[in-house]
C-alpha cells in the first residue's frame, strides 16, 4: 500500500521533472515554492525521492504524509 506525499522545496521545478520524481505532480507555488504531490509506495521510495532533490541542489523544506494511497487527500490552502 502506498501513502501520499507532498514534499516542498525551495524554488520552482519545470514539469519536466515529474518522471525523474517517481510520477509525482509539480505544483509551482506563488511563493516561490514547488511542492510535489503524490503517492510513494514505500519509506525506500521516499528516501529515493529525498536523494533526488538533494542531487539537484534544492533545499528540502518539508516533508508530509497526507494519507494513504487508499485515501483521497483534500486539496489543502497554502497558508503554512
Amino acid at each position: 500500500m502506498s501513502d501520499a506525499y507532498e514534499v516542498r522545496v525551495q524554488g520552482h521545478l519545470n514539469d519536466r521533472w515529474s518522471d525523474w520524481l517517481g510520477g509525482l505532480a509539480v505544483r509551482r507555488q506563488a511563493d516561490g515554492t514547488t511542492v510535489l504531490a503524490g503517492s510513494i509506495v514505500d519509506q525506500a521510495g521516499l528516501h529515493g525521492v529525498i536523494t533526488r532533490i538533494r542531487d539537484l541542489g534544492l533545499p528540502l523544506l518539508s516533508v508530509q504524509r497526507v494519507g494513504s494511497g487508499s485515501e483521497h487527500p483534500e486539496p489543502k490552502d497554502d497558508l503554512n
